[in-house]
C-alpha cells in the first residue's frame, strides 16, 4: 500500500496531517539541505526525514501484521533493550512540534511543559502515525506533568508506566531494578516471548551498538574545525528513536567515516574560528530545530548536546552478563547514570557539563528550558553557578516550539557570540 493508504489504515486525521507536514519540506530544506559543506553522509538521513511518516511506518505496520508488538516510548530511561530483545519495536514519539500544542491544551493546563502538550495534541490529532500503529506507551516519572499525563493518554492508548526513583542511593537503586524487572515480565505477557541469555544478550547487542555509533559521532566534534554541524548531529540524534537501530548503527558508522577523513584533511562544517557552543538543558525531539538553527546562525557552531536528545542517551552502554538475572540488573544499572534534573541531588550533572566543555574545547554553554519545565527551570540556577565557578561563559534561556521569539532569541546569542569574540 502506499502512505495514504497506510495512514488511513492506522485511522490517521489525513486532513490534519497534511496540514501539519505542509511547511516542512520548505524548512527543512532551508535549515538543513541548502547548508554549504554537508557531509555526503547526511544523505541518508535526510531521506528518512522525507518520508518520515512513511518508510519507518511501514515496516512497523508489517511487524504487526506478522504478529510483532510495537512499543513507543517517551524517555531515555525505559529500557529498550528488552522491547527489542522480544522481536518488538522501540520506537519514540511525536512531540516537538507546536502545531499540537492547542489539541493539547484542551485536556492539559496551557501551564505545562509543551512537550508534553505536543505528545499528547498528536495522539487526540491522530496525526503522528507513530503513536497510530503502537500498541503500547511506555511512561515514566520522570516529572509531575508526565506522571499525571499519562493517566489521561491511557484513555486514549494503554500506557504502561514505570516509577523512576528521585535519588540514587542504595533502596532506589533496588526499587528502580525491581521496575525493571516487572517491565520485563510485562514485556513477556504482551509478546509471548520469553526473555533468554540469548536473545537478551542480541538485545543488549543491538542496542549497545547504537550507542556506539553515536559516542563515536559525538567524539569527532571535539576536532577544529568541527567536522559536521550541531544541528545535523542534532537530527540524528533525533532519528536514533525512531530508525531501525540495526540500520541506524550502520549509517551512522558510515558518515562517521567519512567524518574521519574530513578531520585529516582538516575540513570543516563551520569556519574554524566558529565559537564552540555546547547545548545544555530539556530534550528536543523531531522537529524542534529552533535552537540550534538559531546558535548555527548567528555563526557559532554546536559541538555538543548535554540532553535526553544528546549524550545522556548515549553517554553509556549496558554491560554484558551470563545469565538472564544479570542482564536485567546491568539494563538497570545503565540509566541510573544519566543525570536527569529528575534527580536531587544531581551534582553528576554540572560534572559532566564541565567535562563535556572541556573535552569538547566549548567556548561557551547554552543552558535551554522549555516554558514551564520545572526540573530544568530550577535547576538551571546551580548549572549557571557551576559556569561562573569554572569560568565558563554561559547564557540561560526558556523558549517553547513557536516562532514567535527566534529574533529575541537570537539577540541574547549574538550577545553571548560577541562577548565571546572580544
Amino acid at each position: 500500500m502506499d502512505n495514504r493508504e497506510l495512514w488511513t489504515a492506522l485511522d490517521m486525521d489525513l486532513e490534519k496531517h497534511d496540514d501539519f507536514l505542509a511547511p516542512i519540506p520548505t524548512v527543512f530544506t532551508s535549515l538543513f539541505l541548502d547548508r554549504p559543506n554537508r557531509p555526503k553522509g547526511m544523505g541518508y538521513f535526510d531521506t528518512v526525514v522525507g518520508d518520515v511518516h512513511g518508510i519507518r511506518v511501514h515496516e512497523l505496520y508489517a511487524k504487526k501484521q506478522a504478529g510483532g508488538k510495537v512499543f513507543s516510548t517517551f524517555c531515555v530511561y525505559v529500557p529498550e533493550e528488552i522491547i527489542v530483545a522480544t522481536g518488538s519495536a522501540s520506537i519514540g514519539l511525536c512531540a516537538g512540534a507546536q502545531y499540537t500544542v492547542p489539541s493539547g491544551e484542551k485536556v492539559l493546563p496551557r501551564n505545562l511543559c509543551p512537550l508534553i502538550k505536543s505528545t499528547m495534541g498528536f495522539k487526540l490529532d491522530r496525526i503522528c502515525p507513530y503513536f497510530q500503529v503502537s500498541d503500547w506507551v511506555i511512561g515514566e516519572t520522570t516529572c509531575d506533568g508526565k506522571k499525571k499525563a499519562w493517566e489521561i493518554l491511557n484513555k486514549y492508548i494503554p500506557t504502561y508506566v514505570m516509577e523512576l526513583p528521585q535519588k540514587k542511593e542504595t533502596k532506589d537503586v533496588s526499587l528502580w531494578e525491581e521496575e525493571v524487572r516487572e517491565f520485563a515480565s510485562f514485556i513477556e505477557r504482551e509478546t509471548k516471548v520469553k526473555l533468554t541469555a540469548e536473545n537478551l544478550a542480541q538485545g543488549i547487542e543491538t542496542i549497545n551498538n547504537k550507542r556506539l555509533a553515536l559516542q563515536r559521532l559525538a567524539d569527532l566534534r571535539k576536532h577544529t574545525p568541527a567536522p559536521i554541524h550541531g544541528l545535523d548531529v542534532l537530527l540524528i540524534n533525533q532519528l536514533s528513536f525512531f530508525d531501525d537501530p540495526v540500520r541506524f548503527a550502520a549509517q551512522v558508522n558510515a558518515l562517521c567515516d567519512e567524518l574521519d577523513q574530513r578531520v585529516k584533511e582538516g575540513i570543516g562544517a563551520a569556519p574554524a574560528d566558529a565559537p564552540r557552543i555546547l547545548v545544555t538543558g530539556t530534550p528536543q525531539p523531531l522537529p524542534a530545530w529552533k535552537l540550534h538553527a538559531l546558535i548555527e546562525q548567528a555563526g557559532a557552531v554546536v559541538v555538543g548536546e548535554e540532553t535526553c536528545t544528546g549524550e545522556r542517551y548515549y553517554k553509556d552502554i549496558t554491560e554484558r552478563a551470563d545469565n538472564v538475572g544479570d542482564m536485567l540488573t546491568n539494563i538497570a544499572k545503565r540509566p541510573l547514570k544519566v543525570n536527569c534534573a529528575c534527580f536531587t541531588p544531581n551534582q553528576g550533572r554540572f560534572e559532566d557539563i564541565v567535562h563535556m566543555a572541556e573535552n569538547l574545547k566549548a567556548d561557551a554553554v547554552i543552558d535551554f528550558s522549555l516554558q514551564f519545565c520545572q526540573p530544568y527551570g530550577v535547576e538551571s540556577y546551580f548549572v549557571g553557578k557551576e559556569m561562573e565557578k569554572k569560568h565558563i561563559p554561559y547564557l540561560r534561556l526558556e523558549s517553547d516550539f513557536s516562532e514567535e521569539d527566534q529574533g529575541q532569541l537570537l539577540t541574547r546569542i549574538e550577545a553571548l557570540l560577541e562577548m565571546i569574540r572580544v
